[in-house]
């Protein structure tokens, strides 16, 4: 066994996302706050075309706050009565998530990816109490990276068990983007926050057993873009600017070749099988596909995730990298863009072999 090459392969994936469906009160809200009617119109029309149907939030109909519902509340909730529902709420989704799975083991190490919520002791160390997992398990958080935190979360865990074989990671993503809805004017704000939606995914990684190997990691980050996206604490929840600048600076970015060879590595995009991009939105997935010149369908999954739950930050990915899973694709590229505007991600393929 002397020389032979560790392969950390994801296992199982499984997400979770609450009852709640949100999208329609959002649509319906944002245009009451856009006071050019014009505006409120073009805000419609591009709602119908963002790709996304429905989106999810722990706050259910009353917002789980006292004062009333969370879109027609007097006041903004502040940040700490946001981080108090994240506190109750993200242990649980995440848990929902992990119980998806189909058998955790003996897990070694957790390392948990959220960008939405802070509490200490952390998530982590929640969620590990509630699954009895002994205090000798390792424990990372990934935090405030944003949307690639998932790609980030999924490559680590295939360095520890690169870096030690008999290691169990357990992954798992949670995020809560509907507690930081902003009451701010403007059709690009309100549009950005029409993307947002609450889930959480759970993933296994090990070096044994069939599953999705976790192959050479993929980063980048374009220059002169750092106020495209950010992510700024306030006194009333976490405020997202999101440049309507993202997809074209995006799409100029992969189409230069050391970024496209970055992503291809020599291959022909038509020869990879399985894209998992996250989708951040409609316009996103249509830059990448046009980026690449790819075939109908090749970022189906990406688009069926944007349909049924939205952008759900960090937990996104795994949605998409578990759709794909069943395919059992003989090569991949996983990639996800945040701020910086930084891309982050990594290889993957099938392997069947329980060998290290």
């Amino acid at each position: 066994m002397t020389g032979m090459k560790t392969v950390a392969r994801i296992n199982a994936i499984s997400g979770a996302i609450p009852s709640t469906d949100v999208d329609n009160d959002y649509r319906q809200w944002a245009q009451t706050q856009l006071s050019d009617p014009r505006e409120a119109r073009l805000f419609g029309r591009m709602a119908e075309r963002s790709g996304i149907e429905h989106r999810w939030s722990v706050l259910g109909d009353d917002a789980g706050l006292e004062e009333g519902r969370f879109y027609t509340r007097a006041t903004q909730p502040t940040t700490a009565e946001r981080m108090a529902v994240y506190a109750r709420e993200a242990p649980k989704l995440a848990l929902e998530a992990i119980r998806g799975l189909p058998d955790i083991g003996e897990v070694t190490h957790l390392v948990v990816a959220s960008c939405t919520g802070f509490v200490a002791p952390g998530v982590d160390q929640i969620i590990a109490r509630a699954l009895g997992l002994p205090g000798h398990v390792e424990r990372l958080v990934v935090g405030f990276m944003g949307c690639y935190a998932g790609a980030t979360a999924l490559r680590t865990a295939g360095h520890l068990v690169r870096s030690d074989p008999s290691a169990r990671v357990l992954v798992v993503t949670v995020e809560l983007c509907s507690l930081h809805l902003q009451e701010v004017a403007g059709l690009e704000s309100m549009l950005a926050m029409a993307q947002f939606s609450d889930g959480a995914a759970a993933a296994i990684v090990s070096a044994e057993g069939p599953g999705l190997a976790i192959g050479e990691g993929l980063s980048a980050t374009l220059e002169e873009s750092d106020t495209l996206i950010t992510w700024t604490i306030g006194d009333t929840g976490f405020a997202m600017n999101l440049s309507g600048e993202v997809p074209g600076r995006l799409a100029k970015a992969l189409a230069e070749p050391a970024l496209a060879d970055t992503v291809l590595d020599g291959s022909d995009a038509i020869d990879i099988d399985a894209w998992a991009v996250h989708p951040g939105g409609k316009s996103i997935l249509d830059a990448v596909e046009r980026a690449f010149a790819l075939g109908q369908g090749a970022l189906a999954e990406s688009r069926e995730v944007l349909r049924a739950c939205g952008n759900m930050s960090s937990a996104t990915i795994l949605f998409v990298l578990e759709k794909i899973m069943p395919r059992r694709p003989a090569t991949g590229v996983a990639m996800a863009f945040g701020p910086g505007l930084a891309m982050e991600g990594f290889r993957f393929g099938w392997t069947e072999g329980d060998a290290h």
